[in-house]
């Protein structure tokens, strides 16, 4: 099961009490206030981790309360402090706040962290109001609430290449072909009712580069409304630095016309922002085993007239399968290594 979305209620500690207290020893007259301080109240800390790829432990535990921390004690005594929470998420995870809608928080690599809830302030006991002229003080503090929210949480999966297009066009097929994934694949649309990711290897253990594909469910006219499977997986595309468009070329999909095929897809991305028209894109024409002439043509024409690359494809025999990895390692590589000379320029 992939989850990608959950809603959770934080709640942090209280700060103990301050502690009303007079010393009284024996041989010690006028002891005087020895009341102490109250612990601070736990923390509640988000942290990323590789070890989690979805959100599906929030969604049965939604609600996460850190120890208050413990009251103050005669003889100067402070209350010791409430042990923190920390939540484990994958990296990928948005944070919003659920009343509001604003983006607090965004993990793009592991062991990032980030305070979703600060534990409250410990109250003051009465040795700390004892001045000169107020020699035995009976004020002291109650601790501080802890903070309290409810959070969105939100995963867009990181990875390199997306693969895009209608349903049944063979994503799956591919991304099995090309890594280790392997995905349900079945000849009815919205196989894949969850995204796939594979990591795929290009060239040898010298001049090896590996990239992490996303099998994304399918589109179709409508998808950045909520149709098919709608906005609820177009999100994982945001995060793709290439995108890799199917176009089954085959009789199989029942739609005669390609160049259509291709516009609404592309409408799509359009339509739903975040820049996804933006990014560069990779044509393959699909199920090239059972190839209809006239519809491979009507696509090769396509591509050309708006400066496509156009690779064919057979996930089902493997043909044109390794022009299509290297281009893509191509793309990603010179992606990586733009971002780099970018970073070291800022330094």
């Amino acid at each position: 099961m992939f989850i990608d979305e959950a809603k959770i209620k934080v709640k942090a500690g209280d700060g103990g009490n301050g502690c009303m207290a007079f010393r009284r020893e024996k041989f010690v007259p006028r002891g005087g206030p020895s009341g102490g301080d109250g612990g601070k109240g736990g923390d509640i800390v988000m942290e990323s981790s590789e070890r989690h790829n979805t959100l599906v432990h929030f969604r049965f535990n939604p609600e996460h309360t850190a120890q208050r921390g413990r009251h103050g004690e005669g003889s100067n005594k402070t209350g010791r402090d409430g042990e923190g929470i920390i939540l484990k998420v994958p990296v990928g995870t948005i944070v919003f706040d659920d009343e509001t809608g604003d983006k607090l928080f965004e993990f793009t690599q592991h062991d990032q962290s980030f305070v979703v809830a600060r534990g409250g302030r410990g109250g003051r006991g009465n040795a700390r109001f004892a001045t000169s002229v107020h020699q035995a003080p009976r004020e002291h503090e109650e601790g501080r609430p802890g903070e309290e929210h409810v959070y969105r949480l939100e995963l867009k999966l990181l990875a390199d290449v997306g693969l895009v297009g209608y349903p049944n066009v063979g994503k799956s097929t591919l991304i099995s072909r090309i890594s280790a994934a392997r995905p349900k694949i079945a000849d009815y649309p919205f196989t894949t009712l969850e995204p796939n990711l594979g990591v795929v290897a290009v060239g040898d253990a010298k001049s090896e580069v590996s990239f992490v594909v996303a099998d994304i469910p399918g589109l179709i006219e409508g998808a950045h409304t909520g149709a098919g499977l709608g906005t609820q997986f177009l999100r994982h595309i945001e995060r793709t630095r290439l995108l890799v468009h199917l176009v089954d070329v085959s009789d199989s999909s029942g739609r005669p016309d390609v160049a259509k095929d291709v516009e609404v897809i592309l409408a799509e991305l359009w339509s739903f922002g975040a820049h996804l028209q933006d990014k560069p894109m990779i044509m393959a024409a699909s199920k090239i085993d059972a190839v209809n002439k006239d519809k491979l043509a009507a696509l090769k024409r396509y591509c050309k007239k708006h400066k496509l690359k156009l690779y064919e494809i057979s996930a089902v025999t493997g043909k044109g399968i390794e022009e299509l990895k290297y281009a893509m390692a191509d793309e990603v590589q010179k992606f990586r290594e733009r971002e780099l000379k970018e970073a070291i320029e800022e330094k």
